[in-house]
């Protein structure tokens, strides 16, 4: 997949990232990007989204930022439904500083650098995305990588916010979740055949989308599914597409309700300044406060 394949012209994306072992995303593609603070990609994305709505926004970090110090953020944007994508690098261990527990660590694990296992309940990313408000709702693997590539296009072409949870294995501190154990190598049948713990969603005939907007038992059944999907880890592990729903207006849209020239003049698109001066006379307002520009 490339931006010319969707048609996306490179200046017309930003990509925004995290800290941690994710920060560098932005280094690594020929984009417009920037590298925001810990837990704090998302109001950075948003604020560049609504600034500029003709951008595509993908926003990247890993789950100790999005899950953790960042959780407020994620649910709150899910609230607003803002066209973009938010990629979560999924590895359970703060890599960047030496293999703690992060908020994807299942309780009672110990990986190598952990002293004791793990003595918090983890968060389910994609239960805590559903619950925010997210409209598409998907996992991948990083191994397999053209399946990872087809289930960020779908994001990036879904018209509202968008979540991809990647499962990555840690090789430096995860001792627990490497390739080998998603690959099911530790496990065979009776016919001395390899088990895989990681499989396709779609694969198995699932359907994520809601087709009827005005059918609310639709929906209820969709999202019921979600959540038990969501809770298969350890023999089966789910990846693909779990949710998108399509029939919910974007952040964007519901602003230009209220404000019909917000599309066509965004804030990004409006001259605050000429010949060095600003554009906006604010004398009016100094003189009803009575405040002097001496």
């Amino acid at each position: 997949m490339t931006l010319a394949d969707m048609q996306i012209p490179p200046h017309k994306v930003a990509v925004f990232s995290d800290i941690g072992c994710s920060g560098k995303t932005p280094h690594f593609i020929k984009v417009n990007g920037v590298h925001t603070l810990h837990g704090r990609v998302l109001p950075y994305a948003t604020g560049a989204k609504l600034a500029n709505p003709d951008l595509e926004i993908i926003a990247v970090g890993g789950d100790g930022g999005g899950m953790g110090i960042g959780a407020g953020h994620f649910v709150n944007i899910g609230r607003r439904n803002v066209d973009m994508m938010y990629i979560v690098f999924d590895n359970a261990v703060y890599g960047l500083t030496k293999g703690q527990a992060s908020p994807t660590l299942k309780l009672n694990l110990k990986t190598k650098s952990l002293p004791n296992p793990n003595v918090n309940q983890a968060v389910n990313p994609i239960m805590l995305a559903l619950a925010s408000g997210f409209t598409f709702i998907a996992r991948a693997y990083s191994f397999d990588i053209y399946h990872m590539k087809e289930v960020m296009k779908k994001a990036i072409q879904h018209k509202g916010l968008a979540f991809v949870d990647v499962l990555q294995p840690c090789p430096t501190y995860n001792d627990i979740h490497t390739k080998a154990w998603f690959s099911g190598l530790d496990r065979k049948n009776e016919k001395d055949m390899v088990i895989p713990r990681i499989y396709k969603l779609e694969g198995e005939g699932y359907e994520p989308r809601i087709k009827n907007a005005e059918d609310d038992s639709e929906n209820y059944t969709k999202m019921a599914q979600v959540m038990e999907k969501s809770q298969e880890w350890g023999d089966r592990i789910p990846i693909g597409i779990f949710y998108q729903n399509e029939h919910i207006s974007s952040y964007e849209d519901r602003i230009n309700i209220r404000m019909d020239t917000y599309r066509k003049n965004p804030p990004a698109k409006q001259i605050i300044e000429k010949d060095g001066n600003p554009v906006t006379d604010i004398g009016k307002i100094l003189d009803e406060f009575g405040v002097s520009t001496l």
